[in-house]
């Protein structure tokens, strides 16, 4: 369901946008524009807690990778006032500088706060739906 006002939700979807960019070109100081001070960030269940150890974290998770290509789809987005919740879908191709490259599937399930009129994410919980390429 897409539910609020027009404005927020285009901002909503700007910020996956930002994020995705971020990703895409690796760029550390992009993606974490994105985080509140205060965020959490569950990524299949890995509990990060705060915008700094969110990214200390992040650069971490990046330098094993030589490249990323990173899409994702917002596929509801609800605002309430200055809150909102959001379902994000992602295609991921992910290249390691040392291995094969694999094909991730997931989901985002968001929740956002606007502050001093931006959207941030205050919490992302990420999990992998399908995953293509890893030997096993």
């Amino acid at each position: 369901m897409f539910t609020g006002p027009l404005e927020d939700r285009v901002a909503i979807h700007e910020l996956n946008g930002t994020y995705a960019d971020g990703v895409v070109r690796i760029d550390s100081d992009i993606w974490a524009s994105v985080w509140a001070e205060d965020a959490h960030w569950d990524l299949m269940g890995h509990q990060t807690e705060g915008k700094e150890a969110i990214v200390t974290f992040w650069n971490g998770a990046m330098s094993g990778l030589e490249a990323v290509s990173f899409h994702c789809v917002p596929c509801m987005i609800e605002v309430t006032g200055d809150t909102a919740r959001a379902r994000v879908q992602t295609q991921e191709i992910l290249k390691p500088k040392d291995g094969k490259a694999r094909h991730v599937g997931g989901l985002y399930e968001d929740e956002l706060r606007k502050v001093d009129g931006r959207w941030l994410f205050t919490s992302r919980k990420f999990k992998i739906i399908a995953e293509f390429g890893v030997e096993g």
